[in-house]
């Protein structure tokens, strides 16, 4: 979460979002862009958290309905 703080861009690079991460840098080069780009990397990171989340339940779910 620091590093999607800090670095927006390198957070979306480092999770495999190679273009995303290009865009997000192009707005975290100004100034007044930082901002957003950071709140947009880290409810990125909070959603990818969430849907793997939901996955294993979905996959347990499932697996006891067997």
């Amino acid at each position: 979460m620091l590093l999607a703080i800090l670095l927006p861009f390198l957070s979306f690079i480092v999770r495999g979002k190679i273009l995303t991460g290009i865009v997000c840098f192009i707005l975290q080069i100004t100034v007044i862009g930082w901002i957003p780009a950071a709140i947009w990397a880290a409810m990125s990171l909070t959603n990818e958290r969430a849907e793997k989340r939901n996955d294993k339940l979905i996959r347990a779910v499932r697996e006891s309905q067997k």
